[in-house]
């Protein structure tokens, strides 16, 4: 099943302080060729205008539009949806349960690093209350012995119920997640750790004209017009 990993819509700071709004939707994962095309129709040059933000994400892995920052990097977005790219159903299903229940949401940093900490997170779908789970353990697990004649009075609720509690587990995203015991391991560490083939950030290109008219505006500026020829005058009189 195709799904969109997420999709973010990446906005011009500097344009939306001025009052005006230039956002454009960047599928991730994404080629450098399609966030340049992106930055180019928001302004985003890097002369005028170099910063952006991300005004909104939409996603088809519940609960992670929710947990990805405005500020976020565009490379580091895109280096997790890459990760993501490379999971099953299964895993994502996982992925997903952990974030919709806010572990290690804090920063993109946080969710590279869950994805490759899949393996310290069970996830039971169709799981969704303590009776089910009771019955579950003690019928197809069999982690209980209830011999038959009990098993029409075994208080399944009750079972499921304190199991969930002492493997401190949740229903969350229809099923009910747990953790496997496996120890959670850093392994990114920051935006060194982004493989070259997923650093796909880079400014549109800006012909050199357009350039040059940039930085002999910003000359004036600096220097305004009368202060150049307060300077000729000097120059005259010595």
């Amino acid at each position: 099943m195709l799904i969109i990993i997420f999709e973010a819509y990446v906005t011009n700071l500097g344009k939306y302080n001025e009052g005006e709004l230039l956002s454009e939707p960047l599928k991730f994962p994404a080629a450098t060729e399609e966030v340049q095309a992106v930055l180019k129709r928001i302004d985003v040059e890097g002369l005028r205008y170099e910063e952006y933000f991300m005004a909104e994400y939409v996603s088809d892995i519940p609960g992670l539009a929710q947990s990805l920052g405005e500020y976020a990097d565009i490379d580091e977005l895109n280096h997790l949806a890459h990760l993501l790219s490379e999971l099953n159903e299964s895993e994502l299903d996982i992925f997903s349960a952990a974030v919709s229940a806010g572990e290690h949401t804090a920063s993109v940093g946080d969710l590279i690093n869950l994805v490759h900490n899949i393996g310290c997170y069970d996830f039971y779908r169709g799981i969704t209350d303590d009776e089910t789970l009771g019955h579950i353990y003690v019928e197809d697990m069999e982690m209980l012995d209830v011999p038959e004649p009990i098993l029409p009075y075994f208080d399944f609720e009750a079972y499921g119920r304190d199991a969930r509690i002492n493997e401190n587990g949740r229903y969350i995203n229809g099923g009910y997640m747990i953790r496997s015991g496996d120890s959670f391991e850093e392994i990114y560490h920051g935006k060194t750790d982004i493989p070259k083939e997923d650093r796909v950030f880079a400014f549109p290109p800006v012909p050199i004209r357009e350039q040059m008219a940039y930085y002999q505006e910003a000359a004036r500026r600096c220097f305004p017009q009368p202060f150049k020829e307060q300077q000729k005058s000097d120059r005259e009189e010595r």
